[in-house]
Parts: C-alpha cells; structure tokens; sequence
C-alpha cells in the first residue's frame, strides 16, 4: 500500500466533530423554529407560538446549548467532541420542551404575543406527537374523546399513529359527528405497519365517515396507497368540491393510482396547493396529473418531485401547467425531463409573473434546456428569491443564459447552481451576475471542477453583501494556496464560507476521478445523523 492511501486512511483520527459550521447551527435553528410553530398536544394546552417568537426562542436556545457544549469540549481538548454533539443535541431537545411548555408570552397589557395562539388551541385537535406507535380501540377512545360532545375543533391531524380496525370503528361515529365542522383533515402515515387488507378497510371507514365534509385541506401522504388505497378513499374524494390543498406524497401514486385520482376528484378549480413528491408516478402517470393541474386554474404551489417523470410526461405537465397563470412556487426536481422537456417548460413559463421559487434540479436539462428555461425566467418572475438548477450538466455555454437570468432578479435570495460543470469560465459569468443581487443570502456553486481563480471571483462577489450568509463551493479542485487566501478573503466573516472538506487540492477534471472519489466525510455523515 502506497504512502497516500496509508495517509488517507489515518485521516479519521484527526477529525473533530466540534465545533459545528454556522451552515449547521443555522439548520438547527430553523428546525428548531418549525416545531415550536407546529401545532401539537402542547400548543392545545399551552397555546401555539408567533413565528417571530418561535424564531427568537430557537436562536437563545441554539445559543445556549451552543455554549454549554463548549464548555464541554473545552475540557476534553483530546476528545473528537462526539460527547460534545450530544450534549448540543440534547440541550437544545430539552430548552425547546420547556419553550413549548411555556406557551407564548404574554405581553405587560395582558394579551399574548401570538394572537392567533387561542384560536389555534381550540379549532386544532392534533394527536400526532410522541411516539410513532399503533394504538388500539381502548387509546383511541381516550385520545379522541375530546372530540366527543360540543366542540369547536375544524382542523384534525392524526398523523404518526397507527390505526387497526378497532381504532377505526371508535373514530367513525365520532368523525360522522363532527364533520359538518371540518375545514382541515390530515391522514398522513395513519396505517402504518398494517396489512394490505387491514390498512384498506381502516381508510375505507375513515372516507365514508367524513364522506360530505367539506374541506379545503386535506394530506393523505406516507400511507403507501397505491391505486387500491386511492379508490378506497373514494367517497372522500368524490365529495370534495372546494378543496384548497391536497397532498398524496410517498403514497405509491403508479400510473393507474395517477389516473384513479384523476378520476375520483370532481374539481379542483380551487385548488391552490398540489403535491406528489415520491411517488412513482412515471409518463402516463404524468399524463393523468396533467389532467388534474389543465383544471386547477387557481395553483400557486405545485410539486412533482422524484416521480420517475421522463420527456414525454414532462413534456405532459408542462403544457398542462400553462393553465396556472398564479403560480408562485413549481419544484420538479429528481425526474428524467431532458432537454426537450426544458424546452417545453420555457414556453409556459413567461405566465408566471408572481413566480418566487423555482426548483428544476437533477432534471437531466443540459445547456440546451438549462438555456431555455433560463431566458424565459429572465423575461418573467419579476419577484424570483429561489432558483434551484444544481445537477443538470450545465456548462459555460449554458451559464450564459443563466447569468443573464441572475442579473436581472434584484429580489433573488438563494441561488443552487452545484453538481453542474460550469468550471472557470462559467462562474467567472456567474460570479459577475451576483454582483448586482441586493438581497441575496446563499450561494451554491459545490461540485463545479473549480479551482482557485473561478473560486476567488465568487467569494469577492458576494463576501461584501449585507445579509449575506453562506457560500458552498466544497467539492471543488482549489489549491491549498487557494483555501488560505479564500479564508482571508472572509477573515472578518468566516461562517459565511461554508466547510471545505471535500476539496481536491489536486483533483482532476475527469469522470474517472469523479466516481473514483465518492465517499463521505466522516463528520458531516455524523451531522447529518444528528436528531432532535
């Protein structure tokens, strides 16, 4: 064995697991954020916090479970700081409890910082958290017995439990009663672990007993349907004329389940918010959600992600998406589109004048599609803050069009162009392109064979920009010489330059290399393990 690969597999001895990049204290912040805003058995008892509360908590824990590890690592300096991310995990886990115990504050008048806290606690009935279990017809009684009698709940979550038969059957009279008062239904991973033939007949007895309510939401994903599960919700769907949103992701949604909801949904003119991320959707299948979004005038949200969509399906959404002159967010992202799908989608793109967020990665796109899309997002979205394009072969010709585009977003906020082979040249464009963005907050250039000169042209751009937080330009062939100078560059602002620890100082610009190259940092396989 030579003296690099010995060197190589020595390196883990040397990691440090603390302290985490600001990229990941940030994350934990915003997670943080997101359950203290959700409602759930505490905010019914204690009331649901304000966003902007709930961000203000999340930072002053992040913070002093920040230092408490710390504390921790400083007195193990020997130590790799695992015992220090658990102890960050923790200590965040149990400030966030007591936040949620806490409720909202109240302010020196007597009111409650969050003025919509009352109204949440009483119409939302959610059974969700704790832990993800079956429960039988003696805890059904008990967790749904509020629901019994007067009451004014409009919104159910029963979403982490596992119905059975003899749950199903307490939930029917009680839901039969109550839902004339329903808006907001979610059915989310309400099955699982059961039998096909159980899981059937439990979503059977849940759609004939809310058959007739009239709801605007309802999420029926992570139950692995499929067309069978889809018809057995049939009497639910059949009734519902007003729907707002509807989500079936991770629901096994085939060609055939694609078509049944076609078919058993009577209208969708208001729909606003559609979803089918995960499912296995394929052409036909798009053809027959084409069919859905052609009569859905009203859609401002629409996702279609990672469902086996290739040129001809794309080619299908695409032209039916036309329809949607309201769209404000389209994510697409991990499907087989190609180029003549991009195409396609560049036509009907020009209608979207209220666009913010577009997410068209790993799509197979090319400069040929990236290119279209590029110029016809130039001519629309005025107010464009997400442009999501990473892993679509773009090179410098396609980077073009694409810096074009950039330049002419003044409200663009995050821009994902990683896993693309711009090169040099091509984020030399795209780095001349970022000068003029006033409100931008991230950059993702990681994965573009770029060395130091295209390196250093991205950092000047945006290392100066206030409210700026994060450039990603990992995975890149930039000198050792270059790393140093790129610290400097961010001396006085380092977490805005996010980790480095999967350049190649001597990488080269070829395939072979590339896939040679693919194992993950021990570290950030670790970050990414962290839970709350």
């Amino acid at each position: 064995m030579d003296s690099s690969a010995e060197k190589y597999q020595h390196r883990p001895l040397a990691i440090k697991l603390w302290p985490p990049s600001q990229s990941t204290r940030l994350m934990l912040v915003e997670r943080m954020t997101k359950n203290l805003t959700t409602p759930s058995i505490f905010s019914r008892k204690y009331g649901l916090l304000s966003k902007e509360e709930a961000e203000e908590d999340a930072k002053l824990i992040e913070d002093d479970a920040f230092a408490t590890a710390t504390q921790h690592f400083e007195k193990e300096p020997d130590g790799d700081g695992s015992s220090s991310v658990q102890i960050y995990a923790k200590e965040s886990s149990k400030l966030m409890l007591e936040v949620l115990k806490r409720g909202p504050r109240v302010k020196e008048d007597g009111e409650l910082t969050s003025g919509k806290a009352g109204a949440t606690a009483e119409t939302v009935f959610d059974i969700s958290g704790g832990r993800r279990a079956f429960i039988d017809g003696k805890e059904a009684a008990e967790l749904l017995e509020p629901l019994r009698g007067p009451n004014s709940y409009t919104k159910l979550i029963f979403s982490n439990r596992s119905f059975g038969l003899d749950a199903a059957r307490i939930a029917e009279p009680i839901l039969i009663s109550i839902k004339d008062q329903l808006k907001e239904v979610d059915l989310s991973d309400f099955i699982a672990g059961r039998a096909e033939a159980e899981a059937l007949e439990v979503m059977s007895i849940f759609s004939s007993a809310l058959e007739g309510c009239d709801l605007r939401y309802l999420n029926l994903s992570n139950n692995a349907m499929g067309e069978k599960g889809v018809r057995a919700f049939r009497s639910l769907l059949k009734s519902q004329i007003n729907l707002e949103e509807l989500y079936l992701m991770n629901d096994g949604i085939s060609e055939e389940a694609a078509k049944a909801v076609s078919e058993l949904l009577p209208s969708t003119e208001k729909l606003r918010v559609l979803h089918f991320h995960n499912n296995m959707t394929g052409d036909e299948g798009a053809i027959a959600i084409g069919e859905i979004v052609k009569h859905s005038p009203a859609l401002e949200d629409f996702r279609c992600s990672s469902t086996r969509v290739g040129s001809d399906g794309g080619v299908a959404l695409a032209e039916a998406l036309g329809v949607c002159k309201h769209l404000r967010k389209l994510d697409l992202r991990d499907n087989m589109f190609g180029a003549e799908a991009g195409v396609a989608l560049s036509k009907v793109i020009p209608a979207y004048t209220d666009l913010t967020e577009i997410y068209l990665s790993y799509l197979n796109l090319e400069d040929d599609g990236a290119e279209s899309l590029a110029n016809a997002l130039k001519e629309s979205a005025p107010s464009l803050e997400i442009l999501d394009l990473a892993g679509n072969d773009i090179t410098a010709k396609g980077a073009t069009s694409v810096a074009a585009c950039i330049s002419s977003k003044q409200f663009l906020a995050k821009i994902n162009l990683s896993e693309n082979e711009l090169k040099d040249e091509g984020v030399a464009l795209i780095s001349k392109a970022l000068e003029v963005g006033r409100q931008l907050i991230e950059v993702d250039l990681s994965t573009n064979s770029i060395t130091w000169s295209g390196a250093k042209l991205v950092a000047e751009a945006v290392v100066g920009k206030p409210g700026f937080k994060l450039l990603n330009i990992n995975a890149n062939f930039i000198s050792d010489e270059g790393i140093v100078e790129l610290k400097n560059i961010f001396k006085n602002s380092p977490d805005m330059l996010g980790p480095l620890d999967e350049n190649d100082p001597e990488g080269e610009d070829s395939d072979a290399k590339a896939e040679e190259d693919g194992e993950h940092d021990e570290l950030e396989s670790k970050l990414k393990g962290l839970g709350i």
